[in-house]
């Protein structure tokens, strides 16, 4: 039987040691204590418990979300700004949600011509219909674009061919698919060479993108059809009732981050004086950056993390003071035991380490249940409430190193009372 277990299972041995204690001393007889009151010991960890958890949980799920920020972010296209009609004011005039038209194709070339800093732009118009192969159908939803489209917003062939500068100008009735049409369509053949019908148009599909997922407002970005824009407009764009010339969305991308705001003050610059808006006059257009939008998200999950950390912060030091409390109640009831160890050679810093012991390891034993609870709610919450979950192991050891210095903070006064005690005063008690 090794020194720890017999001071374990030895209460005597315990209470008899004497002159310096060693380690193995010092946490057997920690050990000890807390297991004679092993209730006590468990609910003054309760405060590490749920603290160390939220701590987990909280930042688990910032950091989740960040990642899935980023993740749409690159999906979306970097250095990207939108400009989509205002809906419901047209010069001026108050319409009706789906009536107002404001940008042309005249708006995308002056864009172009203009802005220095727009090194892409695409005008693109879209609708819903009804695709069929052979006898397979699937309703999805089709895009006319430009050269422009999927550089801006980073789509990449997974097969097949894109568009041809002779398909843009000529109105070629070929068509680029997702992988969802793919799959509904197809299944796992190859689409590349195939005849679909866009609702009564027959096109042929050249090419297949690679697959992007789930946006960032729960569609799925790969159940779409691009055609070239002049297509759209003569053989699809007829059931929209939508003037000649009408473009839904400009996407203009930019080389860097930094030419953003620029190019973003521009357009609005540009945009007033070809719609002829006088000053102080509404809008009739919006522009909207991707980067500025994905940021105030990032901003608003970061502030949202900071608070529920601040949270599980104090829930740390609540536990801490719990256990400070029971520390000092062990010192009031273990006063003669106290004054028998230094009767008998123990010195005030062996008294000292052995109630900082008991007390790191209650927030040690907590620190490590709080880490299960929370890596295990963590992974709940992923599987169970569809939150991003990001697990980090320097947040996991940081946790567990600040639960240790909670024990040996809120442990020290009471360790400090223990060991200056009066050795013959505390035989008295």
């Amino acid at each position: 039987m090794s020194r720890l277990e017999a001071l374990i299972g030895a209460p005597t041995e315990a209470s008899a040691l004497s002159g310096r204690a060693t380690l193995f001393d010092i946490l057997g007889m920690a050990i000890y204590a807390l297991r004679g009151n092993w209730m006590r010991s468990t609910l003054t960890a309760l405060g590490v418990i749920i603290g160390i958890a939220a701590v987990i949980i909280m930042v688990s799920v910032g950091q989740g979300t960040q990642a899935r920020l980023d993740e749409t972010m690159a999906r979306l296209g970097s250095n990207r700004i939108e400009v989509m009609p205002n809906f419901g004011q047209s010069r001026g005039v108050r319409m009706g949600a789906e009536s107002s038209f404001s940008l042309t194709t005249r708006d995308a070339q002056a864009i172009r011509q203009r802005i220095p800093g727009a090194t892409y732009v695409s005008g693109m118009i879209r609708g819903g219909t009804q695709v069929i192969a052979a006898e397979q159908n699937w309703s999805t939803q089709w895009n006319g674009v430009e050269a422009d489209y999927f550089i801006v917003n980073d789509w990449k062939l997974a097969r097949g061919d894109t568009f041809s500068d002779a398909d843009y100008r000529g109105a070629a009735t070929h068509a680029i698919i997702g992988e969802t049409v793919r799959e509904k369509l197809f299944g796992d053949s190859d689409p590349v060479g195939t005849m679909i019908r866009v609702g009564r148009v027959p096109f042929t599909v050249i090419g297949e993108v690679a697959p992007k997922g789930e946006s960032g407002w729960g569609g799925d970005m790969d159940d779409v059809i691009f055609v070239p824009l002049e297509t759209a407009r003569r053989r699809l764009m007829g059931q929209l009732e939508m003037p000649p010339g009408t473009l839904m969305r400009i996407t203009v991308g930019t080389s860097t981050a930094d030419d953003l705001p620029e190019v973003e003050s521009a357009l609005n610059d540009l945009l007033r004086e070809l719609h002829k808006i006088e000053p102080g006059g509404e809008d009739d257009f919006r522009v909207r950056n991707l980067t500025e939008l994905v940021g105030a998200r990032t901003e608003t999950t970061r502030l949202m993390s900071m608070l529920l950390a601040a949270v599980a912060t104090i829930s740390l030091i609540v536990g801490g003071i719990g256990i400070m409390n029971i520390m000092l109640v062990s010192v009031t009831e273990r006063i003669r035991e106290i004054g028998l160890r230094m009767a008998i050679g123990a010195t005030p810093g062996d008294i000292q380490k052995q109630f900082l012991a008991e007390a790191m390891l209650i927030s040690l034993g907590g620190g490590v249940i709080g880490i299960a609870i929370g890596v295990g709610g963590a992974m709940l919450a992923s599987r169970y409430g569809s939150l991003p979950i990001e697990l980090n192991l320097q947040v996991i050891l940081l946790a567990t190193g600040f639960a240790v210095a909670t024990g040996l903070f809120f442990g020290y006064y009471p360790a400090q009372k223990a060991a200056r005690l009066d050795p013959i005063e505390a035989l008295r008690q």
